[in-house]
């Protein structure tokens, strides 16, 4: 059955109330790589809760009580073994504070027709328990062999990196045991745990999740580019190109635009494969 984008757009999904602590900042810091070296001032503002700082990726994993879900949603049918997670984007409104009562409003904030798939992108704003905006997030998924339903095209790709050499290249070297932390964070897919599982789905072994990609790139230019001054981070947007192997190291390239920060991740273990592409960090 073709994607009835107008019944999509029109849904509307429950809100609800979720929260989180400081050891949840905390594990999802540790489930990025923070802690090492485990006595650095900077590393400890991540992994201690004396102090404690939020990286704004932590919102991709908060509970934030918004329910419902892809799957849940009038007029878009599809076969979740061809779904893909695209590109993801978090803004900030404020500092992230250590802990907080959160209440989530998830909607569809658009669907659309690239031709051999749909794009539909999820938005949900998160507010803490007295209504004052945190955070919103949007995650587009791509719908392989749902287009063609006659909707708009949408925005083509952007934060393309300029035509000059970057300003600066920042390895991180993730864990064997990367993606074993990570998915303590609740997303416990076993395609990032489980050879077997992982081998079946066309890898040779587990991979790390693209949402951790996602905090590491991001924690790589907080702390190589900002000092790691959180709170310079309003935005950041992202597409996930390839995938990453625990144990490997990321090459993150950067390029300053005025207030933006355009950026790739690569892996300097297979030769340049690209992990992360068209990202921009937007500053404060």
């Amino acid at each position: 059955m073709p994607i009835d984008r107008e019944k999509a757009l029109a849904h509307v999904f429950p809100s609800g109330e979720g929260g989180y602590t400081c050891d949840d900042v905390i594990l999802y810091h540790l489930g990025i790589g923070a802690g090492n070296p485990p006595t650095d001032p900077n590393e400890l503002a991540y992994t201690y809760e004396k102090d404690l700082k939020v990286l704004p990726t932590f919102a991709v994993v908060a509970r934030s009580g918004a329910g419902g879900g892809v799957a849940g949603v009038p007029g878009v049918s599809f076969n979740p073994a061809l779904l893909l997670h695209g590109e993801q984007d978090v803004e900030v409104h404020r500092p992230l504070p250590p802990e907080s009562r959160l209440r989530g409003q998830l909607r569809v904030k658009d669907v659309y027709d690239k031709g051999k798939a749909a794009l539909l992108v999820l938005e949900n704003n998160v507010g803490d328990a007295d209504g004052k905006p945190l955070w919103t997030t949007r995650m587009s998924l791509f719908l392989r062999g749902e287009g063609g339903f006659g909707g708009p095209r949408g925005p083509e790709v952007g934060n393309e990196p300029p035509k000059r050499p970057p300003d600066g290249v920042i390895e991180t070297r993730t864990l064997p045991q990367q993606a074993l932390l990570y998915r303590l964070n609740g997303d416990k897919n076993p395609l990032h745990c489980d050879p077997d599982f992982a081998r079946r789905g066309g890898f040779d072994r587990p991979i790390i999740h693209g949402l951790c990609s996602y905090g590491i790139t991001c924690k790589a230019v907080c702390d190589g580019v900002l000092g790691g001054d959180v709170a310079r981070i309003r935005r950041y947007e992202a597409r996930f190109r390839g995938v990453g192997y625990p144990g490997e190291t990321y090459l993150t390239e950067w390029w300053r635009e005025g207030s933006t920060i355009l950026l790739q991740a690569k892996s300097k273990e297979r030769d340049g494969a690209i992990i992360i592409s068209n990202a921009a960090i937007t500053l404060a």
